[in-house]
């Protein structure tokens, strides 16, 4: 496997254990040197060029003009009037408390409490290794 393959790999694993939580001072410091890594990196340096190009070219302009308009003028008035209807709307807050009552129904369900079951051994056979592949969960 390439350098350029195993770096990202290794930063995910850190940045997973990190966020695994309950974990030491030492691993959170790893996973800050991760997220530093991948800040300070070329690709990174790469992008935000490349975002910044877009931002100050002829597109990137004529795109922010053309939302500004859209925001400040008659039609996006409208389809914000529109969209704040729709959330007030009775079929939404229908809509909003049949999904919550069936995610709780999930919840409380024997296929639930398997789903439960199942991502908790995924993550603790994920947490027994480490970036290393040395089994330690330091």
């Amino acid at each position: 496997m390439a350098v350029s393959e195993q770096q990202p790999r290794g930063w995910w694993a850190r940045l997973m254990a990190w966020l695994r939580g309950g974990q030491r001072a030492e691993a959170a410091q790893k996973a800050k040197a991760a997220l530093q890594d991948v800040r300070s990196g070329e690709a990174a340096r790469k992008a935000e060029a490349a975002i910044k190009d877009l931002r100050d070219g002829e597109v990137g302009r004529k795109a922010e003009a053309a939302f500004r308009d859209l925001r400040e003028g008659e039609t996006g008035r409208k389809a914000k009037a529109a969209m704040q209807d729709l959330r007030d709307s009775d079929v939404v807050g229908k809509a909003r408390d049949t999904a919550r009552d069936a995610l709780r129904d999930l919840k409380e369900s024997d296929a639930g409490r398997k789903a439960k079951d199942a991502l908790r051994d995924l993550r603790n056979s994920a947490g027994t290794r480490d970036s290393t592949g040395t089994g330690d969960k330091s």
